[in-house]
This record gives structure tokens, C-alpha cells and sequence, in this order.
């Protein structure tokens, strides 16, 4: 008995001490407006000793020690470190800032392929806009827009059309950036641009974009010069809901947009759906457009190993276009001027459509294979058809530039209705593009430890293009008619010709592109295709702990090309040689915690890139050029990150390198005649700092800030072809371009913008940006042109207004004013004639230099039921 007492007694002493030892701590959870932050996680710092808030954002935890601190987080939120005592129980509302490059509450799908950066473990310049930002600042424009306040980001064209913007980073333009969907590469496979007007859906259906500048940390077996942009798709949605959106803008702008999610039901299963129209006048004279944008996502999660999403999206669109025009036309005729069009018996008409549709399907599928491995896999499959218009014979013009329609009809009638290419008569013609894409990504990860996990994966495509013309618009003939020389084994014409007449025309629209192909005999000017394959393996290695990171990336890959040209040759010499290229790329970085705050990294790779196919079959024919070869680019990159509860930022430095580079520029000229400017073994260098930072002032006021200064330059000498719109070879040279500057994009730029919450649901915003050191965009052995430096000036406002006690339905309201103060300046110009003491000038530019000047004021306003 007496033992027992004993042992009583020890016990109760360590349950007193134990007690005693507790300290129970209370607090709130919210985010940066106040809103109450259910299911945030809190931990008690060294120990596993957590609990999380409730629906009102509230917690209670019995820490185990009597001082301490608590580590808050919340997945798209800043963690924050909060120190508790038993003399201070209670810590009060803990304020989360959202993390700006955040990602994990956005992809629910394809983890493994969906490859964003986020936290110490991937050391590299990155950027993130997510889908609240787009909606509310993007507008009637191009998604490219959503990143023009990023560093080393320069966006031009817009005043083409809708959809016609480009995109440079670190002044390599969007050939040299690997742009993704969900994981799957969308540049194009002949010449690796992007036509953002057959992506315009992208504003309504992105959940987020992430630009990875420079190297980034992509495990695919891609070359991203410039950087890596990722555009994440709404996928399936967990819970039931949906919205209605109307919105107005500027030059009779109209968009309505209505999505629906019926939410995962018990057994798996859930749907999302949206349909959305939009229409518009354009902000220049003649470049009216019209689209539509559809996107179904079926998910299905039968168990926690197996996750499943397909989808399928495409965005059909037409927009007349306009083209650049010399200084000294816009100056006479106006800054909206375009001459692209006209009227025909008082009805418009436009010579130069561009109309496409690119439906995309994609099947992701995350397998958890175990709690150390998993697979994630997408199999994807696009469909291309569409094209543009443009003039083909003999064009007449009005006293103002207009093209005269009616002049046009009754010259035609005067050939007696059967046209040919040498008469006088006029067509239409349309240049059609059409292709079929389909490929998979695959990548399979495995947690070898704690600190360690390796990936490893595959990349295959193949890749089908046909290209031709046929007649859009006869314009009172019956029929038009072409001569065809074709050509022998070795490229030289013979003296067979072959006559092509036209009966049959196509309309420049998109739905009809989609299910109708003219026939072979149909075809004029030129019909050939193109096969394209592509395998790639890639790996990585990486390694994190508390105090570093570190990964190790490899990849190899081999394109095969072949060109097929039905018009040009005779049949027994229609398919070309079989070219294939090998490819590889290695990369290496680290990142070292410096203090709980602050950290630092380096990355260095080098790319052997091989070249496009376009520019392997660059004369437009079945000939190889025999200056092709695989670019050889080298980067070397550091960078600082420092991040605390009121303020973050970071600081990179960039030295890239690239070789042998193949590069292509489009001009029109005076008389509006295209011209195709190729160049081989180009060599150019660039580097740079850039800077960017968010700062929370007060309650409800953040700023935001950013300043890149780069220093691009060609390299020794450049071969030089120049060919018109016809293909036909005007030109060849080869010129010393050592020190040349690179155009079309601003080597020096920054910007700062504010966002202030007037009360719960009100806030407004404005951003500023500036662009110096900009250069025309032309071939390097043009010379170099300095255009002047511009500031434009953005400001919005927004209202959130709720409706119910509980909050899931509400009324956005959203105003948006561009270039605030009307600012005239020169966004582009694709020529580089100097000034001279007879010059007419403008701004110091010779005004027969042709570009773009950019929009002027715009706006637009719209308002989102939510439900």
C-alpha cells in the first residue's frame, strides 16, 4: 500500500507539471481584408503539436511549453511566425498576406506536369498573376497584357488588331519562350510563335500565369531562352456554383460570359462548363473582330490514389487586321488611320481577315503510386484550321487611301468574269493553315528521401501542316486561273507548266474553316505540308533542407523534319528529304537560406537548341538550307529574395549568351507590299539586373514595384535573305553587325503601382510604367533606331457587393481606365532610317519610317454575378 501511495504521488506530479508546463492560446486567422481564413493551420514551432481555425477563423491550441512561438500558414497565403507567452494567451487577429507566386491551391491536376515554381526549393526569377488580377485588369486585352508589370517584360503590336500583341523577355521575342498549357507546349511546331488571337479565351479561362524568367526550373526537354510561361486552366471544381458576366468597353466593345460547376458529387464525378461571346469595333479604323470562347471539364476521383481530368477549350475568332504604316501617313490621315479596307455599294469590306479556331483536348491523370512516388501524365490533341486574307492582282485604291470595292467589281466584269494572275482582274485570296497536333507529357517523381527527390519523364509529339491558298472573295468573277512551272529532284524549274483554275471560294470564317477543306484543284499560289516529330527525355535531381536547395536538370531530344509540296514539283518529287536533329540541355542550381527572411541562388545551363522548322526549309521549297544548325545558348544567373510579413522583394542578375541563331522580320512597305527578312548565325548577348518588390504600408494599402535595365547586343556577322509575299528571293548579304542594339523591346523599363481598400468591398488601384532604350524592330543589318521613351498610366475600381448572410452570392463591379492621360507615343517601328538635316521629323524620328503608334485612352467596365 504504502508503494502504491508512492507511485500515486509521482504521477500526480508529473500531470501537475505537465499542466502547469500548458499554456492554452487563442487567436484569429484572416487575410489582408479581414476576412476570416477557416482551416489555417497552426503549429507550435519545434514541436508537431498543431491545430487548425474554424469556420469563423478562430483557433485554440495548448502549446506544450509556456514561451514560444506559433507558425501560421495557409496554402496561398505568407507563413508568419507569431510569438505566444502564458502572460499573452491570447495573440489576437494574425493578419496572412497572400503569396504572390503561390500556386498550390490552383493545381489540382497534373502536379507532376503542371510545372510552377513556388518557395525556396525552385531558385529562380519568377512571377505569378493569378486569375482575380486577370479578370480585373486584363479587359478587352490580349492575356500578354496581364504581365506588363513584371521585369524584362515588353509587350507590342496591339495596335494590328485583337489578338495580334507580342511578347519579349529579357528582349528575346515569344519564339525563344516556351509557353505551356497545363503542361502542354503550345508554340508553334514549324516556327515556334504564338498567335494570341487564337488564345484569347485564356483571359476567361486561366486560373493563373507564371513567367519563369530566363532558365527557369522546367522539367520538360524544352530550350526556354527567353523564360517559361505557364498558363493554368480552371479545372473541375470542387463545389457547386457558377457566374454571369457582362462587359463593355471602348469603339462598341460587348462581351458576355456565363460558367457553371456542378461540384463533385459523392462518387467522383463533377463538371464545369463555360460559353462565352464577344464582339468589337477595334481601337483602330478597320479592325472590327468577333469570337467566341467554349471550355468543358470533366473530373473524376475515384480514390485517393487516381485523379482524372479532361478537358476540351477552344476560342474561334475573327479580326481584321491593320499594318504598319509610315509616321508621316498617320501624321496627315490620323493615328487610327488604316487603309486595309473599304466599302463595296456602301457596305464595308476588309481585304486582310485573320480567322482561326484551335479547339484543344487534354486528358490529365495523377496516379499516387505511393506515399514516396507518383506519375502524372496529360495526353493532349490540337486541331488548327484557318488562315488570313489578304489581295492577290490588281488592287484599286480611292482618293484617301480607302481600297475601292466598287472600282474593283466593275473592273472585274470587264475581264468578262474569268480572271487570271497577270490580267487586271483582283481577288480575294485566303492563305490557309492547317494542322493536327498530338502528343503526351509524362513525368514520374519519387521522394528518395526527406531532403532528396528525382523526376524523370517524356515529352512526344507529332505534328501534321498543310499549307495553301484559295480564293476567299472573287468579286464578280466566275473563275480564276494560275500557271504552275513545276520543279525536278534538284530544285530547277522545268518546262512543265500546269494551269490551275478556281471555282470554288472559302469565307473567312472560323467555324467554317473548321469543317470545310477546299479540294486539291482548288488550291492556287502554292499547297505543300510538313511532318514534324518530336521525342524528348528529360530528368531531375533535387535536394532541399532548411538551409539549401539544390536541383540538377538534364534532357535530350531528337526533332525529325519533311517537307511534302504538291504545286511546286512534279508528283514523283514531291516529298523531301528526311532531316533529323538532336538536341540536349543541362542545367544547375542552388539556394541557401541566409536568414529565415532572406535568401540567395545561382543558376547556370546551357542549351543546344535545334532550329525551327522553317528555318530549315527556308526558300519555300523542297531545298534544305545549309546554314542550319543547332543554337548554342549559355546563362548564367543569381539572385536575392527577401520576404517578411510587410514586405518581400528580390533582386536577379542575368548573362545570356546565344549562337548561331536563325531569326526572321516582316516589313510592308509604302506601296504595302510584304517583305520576309531571314538571317543565319546570329549572335547575340544579353544581360541584365532586374528588381521587383511588394511593400504593405498600412491596412488595406499595398505597393508594388518593379525595374529591369538590360544591355542586348548583337555579335560579329550576319547572313541576311530577304524574299516578298510571293517567296520570291529579293536579296542576300552578309554584314557586320558587332554592337548593334536588339529591338522590339525595352531594355530599360520600371513601374510601381498601389492597391488601397477604401472599406470591405471597395478598393481601387493604379499602375504606372515607363519604357526607355526602346529600338526599331529590324534586321540588325538595317542599323539601329532609338524610338522615345513613353510612361503610360492605368487606374481601376472595383466594388464587391454581397448578397445573402452567407456570402456565396455577390455582384463584382469593375472599371478599368487605360493610359489615363491620353499619352501619344511610338510603341513599335520596323524600319530604322536616320534623320538628316532635310528630314521631316517627328520627335526627333524621320517620319517615313513606318510602325505603330500605340491606343490612347481606353475603357472598359463590367459587372459578375457570382452564385
Amino acid at each position: 500500500m504504502k508503494h502504491f501511495k508512492n507511485l500515486l504521488f509521482v504521477a500526480l506530479f508529473f500531470v501537475t507539471a505537465t499542466v502547469l508546463g500548458q499554456t492554452k492560446i487563442t487567436g484569429k486567422i484572416v487575410d489582408q481584408t479581414g476576412q476570416p481564413l477557416p482551416g489555417a493551420s497552426v503549429l507550435e514551432k519545434g514541436t508537431k503539436n498543431g491545430t487548425s481555425t474554424d469556420f469563423d477563423g478562430n483557433f485554440t491550441l495548448n502549446a506544450k511549453a509556456q514561451t514560444g512561438k506559433l507558425v501560421v500558414s495557409f496554402i496561398g497565403y505568407t507563413t508568419r511566425e507569431i510569438a505566444f507567452s502564458s502572460s499573452k494567451s491570447n495573440v489576437g487577429s494574425i493578419k496572412l498576406q497572400e503569396d504572390e507566386n503561390s500556386l498550390e491551391e490552383i493545381v489540382i491536376v497534373g502536379k507532376g506536369v503542371i510545372d510552377l515554381a513556388g518557395g525556396r526549393k525552385t531558385p529562380i526569377a519568377v512571377s505569378t498573376i493569378k486569375a482575380a488580377e486577370i479578370q480585373k485588369k486584363i479587359g478587352t486585352q490580349d492575356v500578354t497584357m496581364a504581365l506588363v508589370n513584371t521585369p524584362s517584360i515588353y509587350v507590342s503590336g496591339q495596335a494590328g488588331g485583337f489578338g495580334d500583341s507580342r511578347i519579349s523577355v529579357r528582349g528575346f521575342d515569344q519564339t525563344n519562350t516556351a509557353f505551356l498549357l497545363n503542361g502542354q507546349p503550345i508554340n508553334g511546331m514549324e516556327d515556334g510563335r504564338m498567335y494570341w488571337s487564337n488564345w484569347s479565351g485564356v483571359n476567361d479561362i486561366a486560373s493563373a500565369v507564371q513567367i519563369q524568367r530566363g532558365l527557369g526550373a522546367s522539367k520538360l526537354a524544352i530550350s526556354s531562352v527567353g523564360g517559361t510561361m505557364n498558363f493554368v486552366t480552371k479545372t473541375t471544381d470542387k463545389n457547386e456554383g457558377g457566374s454571369f458576366y457582362v462587359g463593355t468597353a471602348n469603339d462598341g466593345y460587348l462581351k458576355t460570359t456565363a460558367m457553371y460547376n456542378t461540384g463533385m458529387s459523392d462518387s467522383g464525378w463533377g463538371t464545369s462548363v463555360m460559353l462565352s461571346h464577344w464582339q468589337g469595333d477595334g481601337y483602330n479604323n478597320g479592325t472590327r473582330a468577333q469570337g467566341q470562347t467554349y471550355f468543358i471539364s470533366f473530373g473524376y476521383k475515384p480514390n485517393d490514389d487516381h485523379n482524372f481530368n479532361f478537358l476540351i477549350t477552344g476560342a474561334p475568332q475573327w479580326h481584321d487586321q491593320n499594318f504598319t504604316k509610315s509616321i508621316s501617313v498617320y501624321l496627315d490621315k490620323g493615328k487610327k488611320y488604316n487603309n486595309n479596307f473599304g466599302f463595296y455599294k456602301g457596305q464595308y469590306l476588309t481585304e486582310r481577315r485573320n480567322f482561326y479556331h484551335k479547339p484543344v483536348l487534354n486528358l490529365n491523370w495523377d496516379y499516387q503510386i505511393s506515399d514516396a512516388s507518383s506519375l502524372s501524365t496529360v495526353l493532349y490533341a490540337s486541331f488548327g484550321r484557318g488562315g488570313g486574307t489578304g489581295n492577290r492582282g490588281n488592287r484599286e485604291r480611292t482618293a484617301d487611301g480607302l481600297i475601292d470595292y466598287d472600282a474593283i467589281y466593275a473592273n472585274n466584269l470587264a475581264t468578262g468574269g474569268d480572271g487570271n494572275f497577270g490580267n487586271d482582274a483582283y481577288i480575294t485570296r485566303a492563305s490557309m493553315n492547317l494542322h493536327s497536333w498530338y502528343g503526351v507529357v509524362s513525368n514520374f517523381e519519387h521522394k528518395i528521401n526527406d531532403n532528396v527527390t528525382w523526376n524523370v519523364g517524356a515529352d512526344l509529339r507529332t505534328y501534321y501542316g498543310t499549307h495553301f491558298r484559295q480564293v476567299e472573295n472573287f468579286h464578280g468573277l466566275t473563275s480564276w486561273t494560275e500557271d504552275r512551272r513545276l520543279k525536278d529532284d534538284n530544285d530547277n524549274r522545268t518546262g512543265s507548266t500546269v494551269a490551275v483554275t478556281a471555282t470554288e471560294s472559302g469565307k473567312a470564317n472560323p467555324w467554317a474553316a473548321t469543317f470545310n477543306t477546299i479540294a486539291e484543284n482548288q488550291r492556287i499560289d502554292y499547297d505543300n505540308s510538313e511532318r514534324i516529330s518530336y521525342g524528348g527525355l528529360f530528368t531531375q535531381l533535387e535536394y532541399a533542407d532548411d538551409v539549401m536547395s539544390a536541383f540538377f536538370q538534364g534532357s535530350v531530344s531528337n526533332q525529325s523534319h519533311q517537307r511534302f509540296d504538291r504545286y511546286d514539283y512534279q508528283p514523283e518529287f514531291e516529298d523531301s528529304e528526311k532531316l533529323n536533329n538532336v538536341g540536349y540541355n543541362l542545367k544547375i542550381g542552388a539556394g541557401f537560406n541566409l536568414t529565415e527572411r532572406s535568401s540567395v541562388y545561382m543558376n547556370t545551363g546551357y542549351y543546344s537548341r535545334q532550329p525551327y522548322h522553317d528555318n530549315i526549309f527556308n526558300n519555300f521549297d523542297n531545298s534544305i538550307n545549309p546554314f542550319s544548325q543547332n543554337e548554342k545558348i549559355f546563362g548564367l544567373e543569381f539572385g536575392y529574395n527577401f520576404k517578411s510579413e510587410f514586405f518581400s522583394g528580390s533582386v536577379n542578375l542575368y548573362s545570356t549568351s546565344w549562337r548561331d541563331r536563325v531569326d526572321g522580320f516582316t516589313d510592308v512597305t509604302s506601296a504595302g507590299v510584304v517583305t520576309n527578312t531571314q538571317t543565319f548565325g546570329q549572335n547575340q548577348y544579353h544581360k541584365g539586373v532586374e528588381f521587383d518588390f511588394v511593400a504593405n504600408l498600412a491596412e488595406g494599402l499595398r505597393l508594388k514595384g518593379f525595374a529591369s535595365l538590360g544591355d542586348w547586343k548583337y555579335l560579329g556577322e550576319l547572313r541576311t535573305q530577304t524574299f516578298d509575299e510571293d517567296r520570291n528571293l529579293i536579296s542576300e548579304s552578309v554584314e557586320n553587325v558587332d554592337g548593334i542594339n536588339v529591338g522590339d523591346a525595352a531594355q530599360t523599363s520600371y513601374g510601381l503601382g498601389i492597391d488601397y481598400t477604401i472599406f470591405n468591398g471597395l478598393s481601387v488601384d493604379s499602375d504606372f510604367r515607363y519604357y526607355d532604350r526602346l529600338y526599331a524592330n529590324v534586321s540588325p543589318t538595317r542599323g539601329e533606331l532609338q524610338l522615345p521613351s513613353y510612361g503610360l498610366l492605368d487606374f481601376g475600381a472595383s466594388y464587391r457587393l454581397d448578397l445573402g448572410t452567407d456570402k456565396t452570392k455577390s455582384l463584382d463591379f469593375r472599371v478599368n481606365v487605360n493610359n489615363v492621360l491620353d499619352r501619344e507615343y511610338l510603341s513599335e517601328l520596323t524600319s530604322a532610317n536616320l534623320a538628316t538635316g532635310s528630314s521631316d521629323t517627328y520627335r526627333g524620328i524621320d517620319t517615313s519610317n513606318r510602325g505603330y503608334f500605340g491606343w490612347g485612352r481606353t475603357w472598359n467596365a463590367s459587372v459578375r454575378y457570382n452564385f
